[in-house]
């Protein structure tokens, strides 16, 4: 019998490594990444990049990858998607936070064999990454209008950890699909409540206190229903870095959410007396990012679109993972990271999509026949 060789798709540089990543193994494409950093100071695969594809192999089985020496090439083969209930808590290090790592991670084990639940450790709240608040507040709902079961997905935040040192800890849960639906998700709606939840960490709850009063500030003139709930950790459950920070999250009449956040963090390892001086000296005033972030919630929710542009790459995803059938959505206008993830979905699932522009409301309608991907080793009980 003459075996055949594995067709590899070769791509270049360390740019969208994460979809590229996750969309060669829902696709079964085995992928060759070559020039990864070759001209940067620091060559090859970052820690953040490494640990990513660790993330993949747990959740995996059989899949192979092989990283020369200075880093620079990556071999990737794919394997069967497992899922399960992983004992070993992952350490998403502390280069970039959990956030980074909760898409490509929740989008991947949709179409697992078992539902999953793992422990992720590392940074919950920084400024560089959607935080795990946003996450389980605005990214389950779109997973929700996709047809993914709400009631199963979990997000626990067993403790929170803050730039530099880290030391947060979430649970996660995720059901799996036989597949996703395809959607008509174009009316965006009017705000009808806003939600809110302010944290500290080894810090005084007052920081909260000035957060919540400064975005009240903003957002009550506009919107009656507003309710920002208090997070104040100490101890072991507050990370190993003091900090702060606000999460906004706007429900629209249909449906939608429209979610923004911050974090403020401190660079000193150890409790002081002083410590509250020091961080309120070094950080942004807790009263400038309540406004900040007020006036960027309603900067998001006049670009009409039905995500916020965070989550813009999971939108489109989502699309393209869907029956083959149309589905057809509108975001505001198009982020760098929006317009990379259509490239991705165009090279490794061969999905295009239609792009209008809605002049009337400066918004962006995009239509596209899903993949028709489907889950066929799920486990049926």
């Amino acid at each position: 019998m003459v075996k055949t060789e594995k067709t590899y798709k070769r791509l270049k540089g360390s740019q969208s490594f994460r979809q590229r990543l996750l969309l060669s193994t829902l696709s079964s494409t085995p992928i060759i990444i070559e020039d990864i950093r070759t001209n940067e100071t620091w060559p090859g695969l970052l820690s953040h990049e490494i640990s990513l594809l660790r993330l993949f192999e747990t959740v995996s089985d059989d899949c192979r990858v092989v990283i020369n020496q200075t880093g620079t090439k990556l071999k990737y083969e794919p394997g069967t998607i497992m899922g399960g209930r992983i004992n070993r808590p992952h350490d998403c290090g502390l280069s970039r936070s959990i956030g980074y790592f909760l898409e490509p991670l929740v989008v991947l084990c949709l179409f697992a064999k078992e539902p999953l639940t793992i422990t992720l450790k590392g940074i919950t709240n920084d400024s560089k990454d959607p935080s795990v608040d946003t996450f389980k507040s605005a990214a389950f709902h779109i997973l929700k209008r996709f047809g993914v079961d709400f009631e199963a997905l979990s997000l626990k935040i067993e403790s929170r950890g803050l730039p530099p040192n880290g030391g947060g800890e979430v649970i996660l849960s995720l059901p799996i699909v036989q597949s996703l639906n395809a959607v008509n998700w174009i009316d965006e709606g009017f705000v009808k409540k806003i939600r809110g939840v302010t944290f500290s960490t080894k810090v005084s709850s007052q920081f909260e206190n000035s957060m919540i009063r400064a975005a009240r500030g903003i957002i009550n003139p506009l919107v009656s229903d507003v309710h920002i709930f208090t997070d104040h950790r100490t101890g072991p459950p507050a990370g190993n870095s003091p900090g702060y920070g606000i999460l906004l999250v706007a429900e629209t009449t249909t449906g939608c959410y429209i979610s923004i956040d911050t974090a403020a963090s401190h660079g000193r390892d150890e409790d002081t007396p002083d410590l509250a001086d020091d961080v309120k000296k070094d950080l942004m005033p807790p009263e400038d990012i309540g406004e900040g972030i007020a006036n960027a919630l309603l900067e998001e929710i006049g670009q009409s679109g039905v995500v916020d542009s965070s989550y813009q790459g999971l939108l489109f995803l989502l699309c393209a993972l869907c029956p083959q059938d149309f589905s057809k959505v509108r975001v505001g206008k198009l982020t760098q990271y929006g317009v990379k993830t259509l490239r991705n979905i165009r090279d490794l699932l061969d999905v295009k999509f239609i792009i209008k522009p809605d002049p009337d409301t400066q918004s962006v309608v995009l239509k596209c026949i899903g993949c028709g991907m489907k889950n066929l080793s799920r486990k049926i009980s």
